[in-house]
């Protein structure tokens, strides 16, 4: 769970303007070619303030990376559809990772919540699952929710591997949305800055054997359609009904010339 929202956008610098940035507007007279005009010239990057001493240490626990072993739990076929969300969860409370671990992960409310899931279903704080295979290894990943104060959800990944379970990715959010694609999971994050949000997507990386936010970014939301007001065009005009019980009128044909 993190303390402030903070936003790590990777931007790429568009290289190679020079090269390739002739536009061809349409053939000549003559069948040549013309020049809509001179290409911008490409402005590298330049490093500001090189004096400063790079950070040693993130300025908090994002979550990244982090990986821990759920005791208890087996898996020798390595199909995590047959567990229990409840019972993963629950022993989740006991596994230790290098950074947390333990019940310090959950809210004292939450958890005494989720012991009464047996007695009380309707207030279990566990979401029912999800699978997809999010490593490519061909077997699928449980994803699991679990609600939190504050209308915050912590959603946690978890991994199966030599006949038991990992969990891969485990963090907390008020979130707007939780979407699988492809292999990533996306949340979207309401944002302070009224008429945009947050997007952060979580993918799995094989060499940290764990599940990393490779986009984090904040974007904004189109305005939404104000609803088009229906035109009031009143009753339609009576079609006149010819009266069929007058005498019809006899013509009297012209007399020839």
């Amino acid at each position: 769970m993190r303390p402030r929202r903070r936003v790590r956008c990777r931007t790429a610098l568009a290289l190679g303007a020079a090269a390739g940035a002739v536009l061809l507007a349409g053939c000549g007279g003559g069948g040549g070619l013309r020049s809509t005009g001179p290409a911008p010239h490409a402005v590298g990057p330049a490093r500001l303030w090189p004096e400063l001493p790079p950070a040693s240490a993130a300025p908090y626990d994002y979550g990244e990376g982090e990986t821990a072993r759920i005791p208890g739990i087996e898996v020798p076929d390595g199909d995590v559809h047959r567990l229990d969300p409840v019972a993963v969860v629950r022993a989740g409370l006991k596994a230790r990772s290098e950074r947390s671990g333990g019940a310090k992960d959950l809210p004292p409310d939450t958890v005494r919540r989720l012991d009464a899931c047996g007695e009380e279903p309707a207030s279990c704080p566990v979401l029912r699952p999800y699978f997809r295979d999010l490593t490519g290894d061909g077997k699928d990943e449980m994803v699991l929710g679990i609600r939190l104060p504050d209308q915050q959800i912590s959603v946690r990944v978890y991994k199966p591997e030599a006949g038991g379970l990992t969990r891969i990715l485990s963090t907390s959010d008020a979130v707007i949305s939780i979407e699988l694609a492809g292999r990533d999971l996306i949340m979207r994050v309401p944002s302070a800055i009224r008429g945009y949000e947050y997007r952060t997507a979580w993918s799995w990386d094989d060499r940290q054997r764990a599940m990393l936010p490779t986009r984090d970014e904040i974007l904004r939301m189109p305005s939404p359609r104000a609803p088009r007001t229906p035109v009031e065009t009143g009753p339609p005009n009576p079609v006149p009904v010819p009266d069929t019980t007058a005498t019809p009128s006899v013509g009297v044909p012209a007399e020839r010339r």
